[in-house]
């Protein structure tokens, strides 16, 4: 893991705790995590990043360093002194990593003092938006890839070290294995890969060139055949050595096409293998896949049996960023809330719970209600826009989603390795109805709040008006 200090926040953070300090109002507040809209114009996410914060938070420290430079920055000694000994002492409720989570339902709440709470804010935003944000795609990607090997190939082309994580969050959302190296080694991912086209171009002869790969990494060997000619030259010279490595009771794991008509090519290059007596030796893909490319590839009948998604992936085309907000909801024993002419902007005061509804047979029901935190068996929802809607929950099983994973500073929740949090995630995303994983008009997930949180809200919009 990256080695994060506590500068790794905007200057606005350290400007509010200056003032927050040197008046004294270093009051206890409380913070919603939450996103508005979804991704890709989905129908759900899977929430990613939440270990890696929960390390970075426990750990996190301004350096000598660090404070030496905000010492050219307009910081009076006495603050600076404070942040030499700055920890992070608060308590965090989250729901699960790996769960489905849905626009503008708290995913996690921080409860801490304002300057605490504030210079965690960044880094907070920074890792959950972006891990959320591959961990839907790849989920995507996994849906219409069914039971293929998915394999992120997209450290060379993300935007700098995003890479390290976008590795993480892709297997979060149901990927395989990896191409990058570093973060195999510290998450322990899989990790795959084959060759490059300057490796067969560095060769007079694309057979001396596979012969040579084959003989030296025998062990999951993968030749790419489109260099020259896949259907002409690659194809043919890839049987000719995986024919020798029989002879070294060797076996080439598979061939890999990374241009031109995907389909066609895998269909005739299966053809070849499979006459040559190669039924064994797997088809790769690569080459600007995503969910839309895969899904057509599937409907084809492709005969691919490995994908290699690269950038699509780890830059979350198209979107690029999720609009995770880090919201006051609770200060100085008040209830907060910031007021916009769109009602839809408008935050949610208090210390809240959020309810997830299950039928008495413990199918989801397609909706997550948003309540006061003392609440507890919700009677009714309201939509939080439109104030005619609203849905009775009386007979409906409602499980609390924010739990306790860190208190004063310590975290609370049992360490989950990636391979938990992948198993988790993939029982949330199956135990989720398929009209909420369609890519045209998903079914649209409800989020609601309560009776008492919806006549609190109005409250204080009423008062801020006077």
């Amino acid at each position: 893991m990256f080695n994060f200090t506590a500068t790794y926040t905007d200057l606005y953070q350290l400007s509010m705790a200056q003032v927050y300090f040197n008046k004294n109002e270093n009051q206890q507040a409380v913070f919603d995590y939450y996103f508005r809209n979804l991704p890709y114009k989905g129908g759900y996410a899977v929430f990613a990043g939440l270990e890696i914060l929960l390390q970075v938070i426990e750990e996190l420290r301004f350096s000598d360093e660090d404070i030496n430079y905000l010492k050219g920055h307009d910081f009076k000694e006495d603050f600076l002194d404070y942040l030499k000994d700055f920890r992070f002492s608060g308590s965090i409720r989250s729901m699960a990593e790996g769960e489905v989570v849905f626009p503008n339902a708290p995913i996690l709440q921080v409860e801490a003092n304002l300057i605490e709470a504030q210079i965690i804010e960044t880094i907070l935003l920074n890792i959950l938006n972006f891990q959320t944000l591959i961990a839907t795609k790849a989920s995507r990607i996994r849906n219409v890839a069914g039971n293929k090997t998915l394999l992120d190939f997209g450290l060379r082309r993300a935007q700098g070290p995003g890479g390290y994580y976008a590795s993480r969050a892709a297997v979060i959302g149901g990927f395989d294995g990896s191409s990058n190296v570093i973060a195999g080694r510290d998450f322990n991912i899989s990790i795959s890969g084959t060759m490059a086209h300057a490796f067969v171009q560095s060769y007079d002869e694309e057979l001396s060139a596979f012969r040579d790969f084959a003989k030296h990494r025998p062990k999951n060997c993968v030749l790419l055949v489109d260099t020259y000619d896949t259907l002409k030259s690659g194809v043919p010279n890839a049987i000719t050595v995986a024919k020798e490595m029989e002879e070294r009771d060797q076996k080439l794991l598979a061939i890999r096409l990374d241009s031109g008509d995907l389909a066609y090519l895998a269909k005739h290059s299966r053809q070849m293998l499979d006459a040559a007596g190669l039924n064994y030796v797997k088809i790769a893909a690569s080459n600007q896949l995503d969910e839309y490319v895969i899904q057509s590839l599937q409907n084809q009948n492709a005969p691919i049996d490995i994908y290699g998604v690269g950038t699509n992936l780890v830059i979350g085309k198209p979107d690029g960023a999720l609009d995770g907000v880090y919201k006051l909801a609770f200060a100085n024993g008040k209830p907060r809330i910031k007021i916009s002419e769109s009602i839809s902007k408008v935050t949610l005061p208090h210390k809240k719970q959020v309810f997830r509804m299950f039928t008495e047979e413990g199918h989801l029901v397609g909706a997550d209600a948003v309540a006061l935190e003392e609440e507890w068996h919700l009677n009714r929802m309201h939509h939080p826009v439109e104030p005619f809607k609203n849905l009775t929950l009386a007979s409906l099983k409602q499980k609390p989603m924010l739990q306790p994973v860190m208190t004063e500073g310590k975290r609370t929740y049992p360490e989950k390795s990636l391979e938990e949090i992948t198993a988790f995630s993939k029982k949330q995303v199956d135990a989720l109805p398929e009209e909420y994983k369609r890519f045209d008009n998903p079914h649209i997930y409800k989020v609601g709040i309560s009776t008492q949180l919806k006549q609190e809200r109005d409250k204080l919009i009423e008062q801020h008006k006077e």
